[in-house]
């Protein structure tokens, strides 16, 4: 195991390194050597590694998004408004019908087929997503009318959203019955997951106020914390649900709104913790890739991931109608949609495990989507946004100054 994790650490930041140099997202270089390591190539990875791959991954998600929520302000999303909302279930809509129109005349599936397979690849990923969504906000980009924050929360929520339907589909096919119960665990697990998140916040930010305790002793408690919120999430199977995900994002925010100050310097604690879970989480889903079923995925499978893409870049559009972005910013808000890995990863394999008869072309072409849409998606992020958004100074909290930077 010690060897592994060697082995994953090392390759993975010397592959990203490369990738980097050559104007790529490292994020590819990781993948890769995921591919490469795993048990589909070189097989060099100890079992225990995959068989806790699932929980690693988590860990690293969790991480991410406590920092995402650190650096959210509400205030930020009040803002924005009605897209922020629209965007965390209309362009996973729009993609699920352009699965359902496609993927039957494309690959001779069922219409129930197709919606199973809508809602794995539907999910984009945070873990793309986010980092490089703070990394705007830090440098300034988009800051003036809250593009980072708006993508950040819609990207989260549209997770629950995506895997609540794919939970209530693929019930469907096992049972060959669907009741209207099934999607009440949509609106309780963002309503109860954002409750349970800022309760949590909120105490541990009145427990900061009365101890002393070191940031890195607050690093562990809010961590612990997280990890609790997660596990709730996991003990609520019936119709009600719970967000963990969410809960840890808001657990973040509320963190933020009531001691500022903290918030930023323990938002620095976690992005130094991101520097090993980053090239964790990405090996790690690299290493569920089987490239034999990207192989032999064939110009259909490419055709219907980059055919819903285009679906999901109408429901992007469609959010922000009647906005302030203008056509730069609406271009970028559907690139930052674009990728998808953590949530293709950890359930495209599951209507197989359920010995569905669409399982293997549904992994196939969640392996396709994450190949296809995480590097490109990145790229498209990492080059444009310097084009395609302003850059907003911001020296305090209670001061800004703008300056244009398009090119």
């Amino acid at each position: 195991m010690l060897l592994s994790l060697a082995l994953i650490f090392l390759s993975g930041m010397a592959l990203g390194k490369i990738f980097e140099k050559f104007k790529l997202p490292k994020l590819l270089g990781m993948l890769l050597t995921g591919i490469l390591l795993g048990p589909y190539v070189l097989n060099l990875l100890d079992p225990v590694i995959l068989e806790t791959s699932t929980d690693l991954r988590q860990i690293a998600l969790i991480i991410i998004l406590t920092r995402a929520g650190l650096n959210l302000d509400i205030r930020d999303l009040k803002k924005v408004g009605r897209p922020a909302i629209l965007m965390c279930f209309v362009p996973a809509c729009f993609e699920i019908i352009g699965m359902l129109l496609l993927a039957p005349k494309l690959l001779g599936i069922s219409l129930l087929d197709a919606a199973i397979m809508g809602t794995v690849v539907a999910a984009v990923s945070p873990a793309v997503i986010v980092p490089r969504m703070l990394k705007l906000m830090e440098s300034g980009y988009g800051r003036d009318k809250s593009i980072p924050q708006m993508i950040m929360a819609g990207a989260s929520v549209d997770d629950v959203f995506v895997i609540v339907l794919f939970t209530a589909f693929t019930g469907l096919a096992q049972s060959g019955s669907i009741t209207p119960t099934h999607f009440l665990t949509i609106p309780t697990s963002i309503i109860l997951g954002l409750a349970g998140g800022v309760i949590a916040g909120l105490v541990l930010s009145f427990l900061f106020s009365k101890f002393h305790i070191r940031d890195t002793g607050k690093v562990i408690i809010i961590l612990s914390v997280s990890f609790l919120l997660v596990t709730l999430e996991h003990s609520m199977t019936g119709v009600v649900g719970f967000s963990g995900l969410l809960a840890v994002m808001a657990l973040g925010s509320s963190v933020q709104q009531k001691k500022y100050e903290v918030s930023k310097r323990l938002a620095g604690k976690f992005s130094k913790l991101w520097v090993g879970a980053e090239v964790l989480l990405f090996v790690l889903v690299g290493a569920t890739v089987n490239i034999k079923y990207a192989l032999d995925a064939g110009f259909l499978s490419i055709l219907l991931i980059v055919g819903v893409i285009l679906f999901r870049l109408v429901g992007v559009y469609m959010s922000l109608i009647r906005t302030k972005l203008n056509y730069k910013e609406r271009i970028f808000s559907g690139f930052a949609y674009m990728p998808k890995a953590t949530v293709q990863a950890a359930i495209g394999g599951l209507p197989l495990a359920m010995g569905l008869v669409s399982g293997e072309i549904i992994l196939t072409v969640a392996v396709v989507s994450i190949i296809i849409t995480a590097p490109i998606g990145a790229l498209l992020i990492d080059r444009s946004y310097k084009r395609l958004l302003t850059k907003e100074y911001e020296p305090d909290r209670g001061f800004s100054k703008k300056a244009s930077t398009e090119v």
